[in-house]
């Protein structure tokens, strides 16, 4: 009757094992470390740079307690902080500009738990430290920076149609188009508004000059601006990559604003530097370079002028790494595309001969623009700038062989590797419009260790009142009950360790609340019992009796929280989020704690007796029986 299958034992046995493993990490902590990552995408975190940080450590008689490549970065752990700050100070210096070397904390577990995946949590920024930032995105920039597009795109448009203008021009947050005659500005108002229906045109007359007024229409605006905070977005993930930061939180707030949190992030400059990246993608045209004679271009007399002082007036020298030798070229200042005119770029082979490729997709306007470039600039080569951080990169170099328009490849590539950091860097683009930092926080690591102990020791001291309250009141299966609770913390945590959810102070508060509701169950199944010895049923019928007419009770009073949970999770966020993944979290583990482990108890201590003449349950008390 109260006896378990034994593939139930078996469950049970293996669920407490699993759940012992995936927690032990979390007490574990963390230790100090140091992370670099190349910034170009040239480089490379790979075992040659692994080796660099070894000698630079070894060199400057810097003790580490291990050195390791993940696939961004190489991290080196320390025993304190004060080492830490030494390596970082040496490791950036050493290497220079071309790395970010980051303070960083990383888990101390042992190998054997990583090597099964056993992780700790991720703490969110109250109990890890770290820092907060509120971003302010200039909407008026971006505005002025799509008016600034629609300026070029008319300019385009209206010399392939042979529309003849005197200028364009913009004015404010328009674009003003002049005209000698009205007759030229009716065919060109009919032409923008065909291919720009983004714009709201309006004609002017002024002293014998024909003009027209265009200017966004608000419909226009509002997804300028929406398309600016969500590509920011987008690009500040990126850009936290580089940081390694575990579980960032990058969300919006309002409309025109972004929060950023890095919990466990020490080097709070560091991060301001990355986050406040201007990085831009431009391709120009080369003017004059000195390594292709069969190219248009060719002019290595002209290079040499350059190289020695006298560059010619709209045009500027640059650098490629080409065959591994820095090759000069001369490239106009006229931009041609910029990285926002791009919609896809994804890495693969030449059909031809096999060489690694980077395939990319222009917009519409984009693509006119650079048909209409290219169809001149057969044999002429076109470079391809990245600028970051006021400085501009040449990434690649290679010849136009033919009139490109909206997909188009480039080549010229060494590795795939290449073509797949390319492609990344094309796809994430720069940020859209300039953002501000308006608000800055910095939680120190002592004040998170303070938050996690005053969490840690209210969960405890719950979780101790319930223990003598249940062992006084309910005596052996007091007991039971309270090892059913601690297998229910095990599970909880180990389950939230497992899907690597980020826990916060609500989170703990949600861990706390879940120690209190799962006794609940037990309390129910404990009474129930009591009720079946008190009917007169035998010690045997009462247990199992007990057990089964309590379930229906406590399923149904936890799918009614289970609801209240989800709800939170659906319609909330941030920290509200956080204590309703707990909360539903703990009602499932609750559940099978109260249920399975402690009848598995149960039945493991009586199920083997044939006969049980008490059950130590603390006292019952029958109908009509008189009370000392």
């Amino acid at each position: 009757m109260n006896r378990y299958p034994l593939w139930k034992n078996i469950l049970i046995v293996m669920s407490l094992v699993v759940g012992l493993l995936y927690t032990l990490p979390n007490f574990y902590g963390e230790v100090p470390a140091v992370q670099v990552s190349p910034i170009k995408a040239m480089l490379k975190a790979d075992a040659a740079l692994m080796g660099r940080v070894e000698d630079i450590l070894k060199t400057g008689k810097i003790a580490s307690d291990g050195v390791f490549l993940d696939a961004t970065s190489v991290k080196a752990r320390f025993a304190d902080t004060d080492i830490q700050i030494k390596a970082k100070d040496l490791l950036q210096s050493r290497l220079g500009e071309d790395y970010v070397v980051a303070l960083n904390l990383l888990s101390n577990s042992p190998g054997w738990l990583t090597a099964i995946g056993a992780l700790p949590m991720y703490l969110g920024l109250d109990l890890r430290g770290g820092v907060h930032f509120l971003l302010q995105v200039d909407m008026k920039s971006a505005l002025t920076k799509k008016i600034d597009a629609f300026a070029g795109d008319i300019r385009s448009a209206l010399r392939d149609k042979r529309i003849q203008y005197s200028g364009v021009a913009r004015e404010g947050q328009a674009v003003v188009v002049r005209f000698r005659d009205a007759g030229a500005r009716e065919k060109a108002a009919a032409e923008i508004t065909k291919i720009m229906p983004d714009l709201d045109l309006k004609l002017q007359d002024d002293a014998g000059e024909y003009r027209i007024v265009a200017v966004l229409k608000q419909e226009a605006q509002r997804r300028a601006e929406k398309f600016a905070l969500d590509q920011n977005i987008t690009t500040l993930r990126n850009r936290v990559n580089e940081l390694g930061v575990a579980e960032p939180i990058i969300q919006q707030q309002g409309a025109d604003r972004v929060v950023v949190q890095l919990p466990g992030v020490q080097d709070t400059a560091k991060a301001k530097d990355i986050l406040g990246r201007t990085a831009t993608l431009e391709i120009r045209m080369v003017d004059a370079h000195a390594s292709d004679p069969s190219a248009r271009d060719y002019d290595p007399q002209k290079v040499e002028l350059a190289i020695n002082g006298q560059v010619p007036f709209g045009t500027e020298l640059f650098h490629v790494q080409r065959d591994g030798a820095k090759e000069p070229l001369l490239l106009s200042r006229q931009i041609v595309i910029t990285g926002d005119r791009l919609t896809d770029a994804s890495p693969g082979f030449d059909q031809q001969d096999g060489r690694p490729i980077v395939s990319v997709t222009l917009d519409g306007q984009g693509a006119r623009t650079f048909q209409q470039v290219t169809r001149e600039a057969v044999r002429r080569r076109m470079a391809i700038l990245l600028i970051d951080r006021g400085k501009a990169e040449v990434l690649t170099a290679p010849v136009i062989q033919s009139e490109l328009g909206a997909r188009f490849q480039i080549t010229g590539f060494r590795s795939t590797e290449e073509t797949k950091d390319l492609s990344l860097l094309l796809r994430a683009g720069a940020l859209a419009a300039p953002m501000e930092i308006i608000e800055e926080r910095t939680v120190g690591p002592s004040l998170g260790a303070e938050n996690i102990r005053i969490g840690f020791n209210s969960a405890l001291y719950g979780f101790l009142a319930i223990m003598v309250f249940m062992i006084v009141y309910y005596a052996l299966f007091g007991v039971f009950s309270v090892i059913a609770l601690s297998a229910n913390v095990f599970f909880l945590v180990a389950l939230l360790s497992m899907l690597q959810a980020t826990l916060t102070l609500p989170g703990m508060a949600g861990i706390a609340l879940t120690i209190g509701m799962a006794i609940d169950a037990n309390v129910l199944i404990n009474e129930r019992i009591r009720e079946e010895l008190r009917n007169g049923n035998t010690p045997q019928a009462a247990i199992n009796a007990g057990y089964d007419r309590a379930w229906g009770t406590i399923l149904d009073s936890n799918i009614t929280t289970l609801i209240a949970g989800l709800a939170l999770f659906m319609f909330g966020s941030g920290p509200v989020k956080g204590f309703a993944v707990v909360l539903c979290l703990g009602i499932l583990t609750s559940i099978f704690s109260a249920v399975m482990v402690s009848r598995g108890l149960a039945n493991l201590y009586y199920g083997g007796r044939r006969k049980i003449d008490r059950v130590s349950i603390g006292q019952v008390w029958k109908p009509g029986a008189e009370k000392a």
